[in-house]
């Protein structure tokens, strides 16, 4: 089979080519190539511990047409450390765990409190309809790291254009290049800039407790302003839309609000915004699922039809806001499981709060069908929200 471009059906469905599928199956990739696809959550949780497959994107065939994992000529920037494999990765993840602290985190709590107010007041003073990703679900997470990374917020629609970029399935391979181009040599001058004038932004921190060049600065820079910005933004647009397609959810969270953390994991495992999944490739001959996968051959983790897997919960297609906390794979698994993990579930849990409380006739202004779904990116979510309220 080929793999479904975004592997939706029905909104938040996984496709309907990927049901009734084994554990591990036989895949084509758009290049021709033949590899496997996952779609067990049990096997994929194996599949990403085991150290015997590659995150080396170099290596892999990519799951979309248009994207190429092979290194292009002219691009001499330095990989992201997540496509790197130990002990390299290792040291990247090291180095940036030691700035992650908890610490940091809880601080900065009180900051997201303040944008998510500042800007659910901005959008209670919109005319209705408003577009809730406009004025809540996008700009709440670019502020959030812009106030991690010390990026001047006025410089926020800049980096918002290059992480579109890099998702959108529609834009020309040439395109994204040039896009990616402009983003490292404005995170370049801003990492120039933190050298010069250090603050006690996480960039800053990077530079003074660490040996890091400016292109390897630059490349972690690249990575995290994409990571905490296009996922977690895409996350409050489509949660907010899941639980307005299920009013009965909506009733329970406000009903008792301290369900929130586990309603932030179970809107994870349910809508599993990455859309063309995992991709690692395999160093040697393996067996995997009662599959034989050969050297060479790329795998791709389906995460949005394994988080459906009756082996990880019973009535996995429902959305459950008291469902215990499960071991979906949203975040990943293993050394490569997301850094940023804690701070994307801190700003859901207040978002999601607040916005339920701010507004509690919060209501879809157009039919679900007309809503605009972001089937030509690489993150799933909604291209905006129109929403009403009561006053």
């Amino acid at each position: 089979m080929t793999l479904p471009l975004t592997q939706r059906h029905q909104l938040f469905d996984p496709s309907p080519e990927l049901a009734g599928l084994p554990a591990v199956s036989p895949l084509v990739f758009p290049s021709g190539a033949t590899g496997w696809v996952v779609t067990s959550a049990q096997v994929g949780r194996e599949f990403l511990a085991d150290t015997r497959f590659s995150a080396d994107r170099a290596r892999a065939e990519s799951p979309l047409p248009g994207f190429k994992s092979k290194p292009r000529p002219g691009d001499q920037q330095r990989r992201s450390f997540i496509t790197m494999d130990p002990p390299e990765h290792t040291h990247y993840r090291k180095l940036l765990t030691g700035q992650f602290t908890v610490r940091r985190m809880k601080l900065l709590e009180p900051r997201i409190g303040q944008i998510v107010d500042d800007h659910l007041d901005s959008l209670a003073r919109q005319d209705t309809p408003a577009d809730l990703v406009a004025h809540f679900a996008l700009p709440v997470p670019s502020l959030v790291i812009c106030e991690l990374l010390g990026v001047d917020y006025a410089d926020r629609a800049e980096f918002q254009s290059f992480a579109k970029a890099f998702v959108n399935l529609t834009i020309s391979d040439d395109e994204r290049f040039a896009a990616r181009v402009k983003a490292m040599t404005f995170l370049r001058n801003l990492v120039e800039h933190k050298r010069a004038n250090p603050d006690d932004a996480l960039l800053s921190g990077l530079i003074a407790d660490s040996d890091l060049d400016d292109d390897e600065l630059t490349a972690m820079t690249l990575l995290l302003l994409f990571a905490g910005h296009e996922t977690t933004a895409a996350m409050l647009g489509l949660g907010t839309f899941a639980l307005l397609r299920h009013p009965e959810q909506m009733s329970i969270l406000r009903a008792d609000p301290d369900l929130m953390p586990g309603a932030v994991d179970e809107l994870m495992r349910y809508l599993s915004i990455i859309g063309p999944g995992i991709v690692r490739v395999a160093t040697e001959d393996l067996t995997l699922g009662g599959a034989q996968i050969q050297a060479g051959q790329t795998v791709v983790l389906a995460t949005p039809k394994a988080n459906r897997g009756n082996e990880l919960t019973d009535r996995p297609d429902e959305l459950d806001v008291t469902r215990e906390r499960t071991q979906h794979l949203a975040f990943g698994h293993g050394i490569h499981s997301c850094l940023g993990q804690q701070l994307a579930r801190t700003e859901m849990r207040i978002g999601f709060r607040r916005l339920l409380d701010r507004f509690p006739n919060l209501a879809l202004a157009v039919p679900a069908d007309q809503v605009p779904l972001r089937t030509d990116m690489a993150i799933y979510g909604v291209h905006a929200l129109p929403v009403t309220w009561a006053a």
